[in-house]
């Protein structure tokens, strides 16, 4: 005869592991997050490198990865371990916080176009093309001419890239979900416009953005590498990986340090933020997971 503790004990064997268990199971989520880890514990301990990233050292420039310097040094004689752990700063924030900033504002303006009346729709629709037909290049060339090279305007720039996309995500996901029954129960019940959206068409759409935005932050270093190579991004002496690889691209026959300074950074954390992207969709997306 079995006993009373044989079902309980089967019953948690049987119990679905966490999302983060599955999540650091699988080999390509446990790559992202360790390549993310080591990225963003570098970030918030540049501090603590071993020299000042603007020190000048002319005497020692271009030198090769000794136990001092341990990724060499610039034309300039500067550290290039201290520039880019003070650089992974610098593109984690504008990354991070412009993909914030860019789905929040195409949620609300996907919310706007699913909930709104039909006309608002159209125009919503008409603005979104219309940001999606300008180059990115060429959006940047714009807007920096008239603001000039700071990082709000290469945050600008992503904001105006990205967030079309969102708010055309959205607003699927909402008309797809506003003729919803449960939908329709809730404004049978009375329910205001401001709960429907907080608390059953956020839950129902954020997965998928959220999925999409860990994906499109390699896109935005990306985004930000390239313009502060061209000279419209960050401005030296403040460090940055674009600026590291115009410089290595620039003394490329002195030493090639720099470019393997300012391109690896950017390639580790590229693949880190795309394996999670891609270990989360497979996580949380339920076809994925049964097959």
């Amino acid at each position: 005869m079995s006993s009373p503790a044989e079902p309980l004990a089967k019953t948690r064997r049987k119990a679905p592991k966490s999302a983060l268990a599955r999540l650091v199971s699988d080999p390509l989520g446990l790559a992202g997050l360790v390549l993310i880890v080591l990225t963003v514990s570098a970030a918030l301990l540049a501090d603590f490198a071993l020299w000042d990233p603007a020190k000048l050292n002319p005497v020692n420039r271009f030198m090769a990865p000794t136990g001092l310097h341990w990724l060499g040094t610039d034309n300039l004689g500067r550290d290039l371990f201290s520039r880019v752990v003070h650089g992974a700063r610098i593109a984690l924030a504008i990354s991070i916080g412009a993909t914030a900033l860019s789905l929040i504002v195409g949620l609300v303006l996907g919310i706007l176009a699913g909930f709104g009346p039909r006309w608002l729709d159209s125009v919503l629709l008409l603005v979104m093309d219309a940001m999606n037909s300008i180059p990115t290049v060429m959006l940047a060339l714009l807007l920096i001419t008239y603001t000039g090279p700071s990082l709000w305007a290469v945050v600008l720039v992503v904001v105006l890239v990205n967030g079309p996309g969102y708010a055309r995500i959205t607003r699927t996901h909402v008309l797809a979900l506003r003729s919803a029954d449960f939908i329709e129960a809730e404004r049978a019940i009375g329910a205001r416009f401001p709960r429907i959206v907080f608390f059953h068409v956020l839950p129902n759409i954020l997965g998928p953005l959220l999925i999409l935005a860990a994906m499109d932050i390699p896109i935005v270093i990306g985004i930000e590498a390239g313009l502060s190579f061209l000279g419209m991004g960050v401005r030296p002496p403040t460090p940055s990986w674009g600026t590291i690889l115009f410089d290595g691209f620039s003394y490329i026959r002195d030493s090639v340090w720099m470019v393997v300074a300012g391109g690896l950074p950017i390639v580790v954390t590229a693949l880190g933020f795309t394996f999670l992207g891609e270990a989360l969709r497979d996580t949380f997306d339920p076809k994925l997971a049964k097959r």
